[in-house]
């Protein structure tokens, strides 16, 4: 195999291998044809007209077909995908409502005597700037000019008469190829044509993501050079957990990744033996396994993921792209299926975490200039008590169906996570003198992804039941980086020591208070990670859905007897490289 550099006439594209290495972003092997997803661009030029009033409707109806259009995307992504991905389109669905937008455009126009087609796109750019400004590339900023830059495509389409690249016409199963996807895309694909895909750009966090992991699709990312060499029906391999594309495989590596794919289904049938089993390492520690959910359909996957109840269940997802707060009663049954569901094992609700890049229209938060040091978390519920006190009411009316933990995102200070402790006393004690009842072993926590929490957990841990660290707010405030700007992304490291001492402080002072302590982080999937969260002696990991057996069967492996020395070891390395070097060195017998 050649790196892609040296393959970029026709001839060897056609004839030799190519291999790209990319972001690994869905699990799994697959072989197929390659379907390649042309781009829209469309060509604009500066043009007056004398027929103000012809442009002005035809902007007008353009917006109004582009909102029939997302509308009918949105429900398309409901009823395949679920509401999670659904709610992806509801930023591009924003802004073809916005009417004040719209007007404005439409001002434009009327002042300057331009096309429809040539303004919108002027002021499209415009904000797109001022996102692209905007905190240095904060995910906030950065998720709004994605979805602006795909409205932009498609109203331009309507005013320029031209078509959209439109995945509805594949008619074959194959690999899609493309330069970037967009979420409305993939909502227009066949999911039993798709093999898998790979795009020149996008990282972990891009949009189209949310729906395609929803699918399963082999996924690899960010290849920067796959559309410039792969052809429509040329063969191509996708390891989507390792980030590897291969076109035009040999026979060889064809027959290689046939029997890669081929264990990892034995694999998986052999990890659904461990749905009926406790997760207890080599040596006989025992440990939770819990999934983090945030729509409460996905309860009723519970039962068949092997999931040791609910670590992290997301409720700002009830309250999301909705038209009215959900009431009371709405929050109480969504909390009560969920209980139902996990069959006496515990759920973790994290009560409203909204602010950051998560807005409620129905609770207007005032414009910040760093949104994700500003109002956010627990700060929101403490700031509008109504709305946190109907929360609370409901949650306390399903501690009476099983076992329910209440958690506070984004906890500060110890005087801020009393202050809500007390609102749960005193909603507790109305729902009694209501007669309503309430569930006499319920349990009240925080999650720890502040450093200042970390720094105070002793004296937190002294009035929180439980804690759960969530890792990846945590590591970006401890390293002041924002991992969706490319520029410091790579600092971003899950495995330095800093995150591990950070880590280790929280579960020891914990463990002091006799308080257990869960990791919620995208850190609880991480091979390398495992081995050591259990020899700190971590009592719950909680994972999405799809990884529970994995991580189970990973550390039903482990001695965590024999990994106690690597904890010292690795709070003393310099960097992640270290770490990992040790972890693998004290585990490779462990396989």
């Amino acid at each position: 195999p050649i790196k892609s550099s040296a393959a970029s006439d026709v001839y060897k594209r056609q004839k030799m291998v190519t291999v790209l290495d990319g972001v690994a972003a869905g699990g799994g092997i697959a072989i197929a044809p390659v379907y390649r997803l042309g781009e829209s661009r469309f060509t604009v030029k500066a043009k007056y007209t004398d027929n103000v009033n012809h442009e002005v409707s035809r902007l007008h109806d353009s917006f109004s077909l582009a909102r029939r259009e997302l509308t009918d995307l949105r429900r398309q992504a409901h009823q395949k995908m679920g509401e999670k991905a659904a709610t992806v389109i509801d930023a591009q669905l924003a802004i073809a409502k916005d009417q004040s937008f719209e007007g404005e455009i439409t001002d434009a126009i009327q002042r300057y005597s331009t096309t429809a087609a040539w303004t919108a796109a002027q002021r499209i750019d415009h904000y797109l700037n001022v996102f692209k400004r905007q905190s240095g590339g904060a995910d906030y900023y950065h998720s709004r000019g994605l979805a602006l830059q795909d409205f932009k495509k498609r109203l331009l389409a309507h005013l320029l008469d031209e078509e959209l690249p439109d995945l509805a016409k594949l008619d074959h199963r194959a690999i899609i190829v493309a330069h970037q996807l967009t979420p409305t895309d993939i909502i227009r694909l066949n999911p039993h044509l798709v093999a898998g895909i790979v795009t020149d750009l996008g990282g972990r966090t891009a949009h189209f993501l949310v729906m395609s992991k929803e699918m399963r699709f082999p996924t690899v990312v960010d290849t920067k050079t796959v559309t410039e060499h792969a052809d429509d029906d040329m063969v191509a391999i996708i390891d989507g957990t390792h980030g590897r594309v291969i076109l035009q495989p040999t026979p060889q590596q064809i027959d290689q990744y046939q029997r890669l794919a081929s264990r990892e289904s034995a694999r998986l049938r052999e990890l659904g033996v461990l749905k009926h089993q406790d997760t207890v390492s080599a040596d006989g520690h025992h440990f939770e396994v819990a999934a983090n959910v945030a729509l409460p359909r996905e309860s009723d996957e519970l039962a068949t993921s092997g999931a040791e109840g609910v670590g992290l269940f997301r409720s700002e997802f009830l309250f999301l792209h909705q038209d009215t707060l959900p009431d009371e009663e709405t929050q109480f049954q969504a909390y009560r299926k969920l209980l139902l569901a996990a069959n006496n094992h515990r759920v973790v609700v994290r009560t409203l975490d909204i602010g950051g890049d998560k807005q409620l229209a129905q609770v207007p938060l005032e414009r910040e200039n760093n949104p994700f040091l500003g109002l956010r978390g627990l700060r929101v519920s403490l700031a509008y008590p109504g709305l946190f006190r109907t929360q609370l009411r409901a949650l306390l009316r399903a501690t009476a169906y099983g076992q329910l933990a209440i958690m506070f995102p984004m906890v500060a200070t110890v005087d801020e996570f009393q202050q809500a402790q007390r609102m749960v006393d005193q909603e507790k004690n109305r729902l009694t003198q209501e007669g309503i009842p309430v569930g006499k072993e319920y349990e009240v926590g925080a999650m720890v992804e502040i450093p200042a929490a970390v720094a105070m957990a002793d004296q937190l841990a002294q009035y929180a039941d439980f804690f759960s660290i969530g890792t990846n707010d945590l590591i970006q405030y401890l390293f002041a980086v924002d991992r969706g700007n490319g520029q410091v992304a790579s600092l971003y490291q899950s495995l330095h020591p800093a995150v591990l001492r950070a880590v280790k402080q929280t579960i020891d002072c914990a463990h002091a208070e006799g308080k257990w302590v869960g990791l919620c982080g995208e850190m609880a999937t991480i091979p390398t990670a495992v081995p050591l969260l259990a020899a700190m002696g971590l009592d719950e990991f909680s994972v999405p859905l799809s990884q529970v057996l994995p991580v189970r069967s990973q550390i039903r492996r482990l001695k965590v007897r024999q990994l106690q020395p690597l904890i010292h070891q690795a709070l003393a390395a310099h960097s992640p490289a270290e770490v990992r070097a040790l972890v693998d060195q004290l585990t490779s017998h462990m396989k």
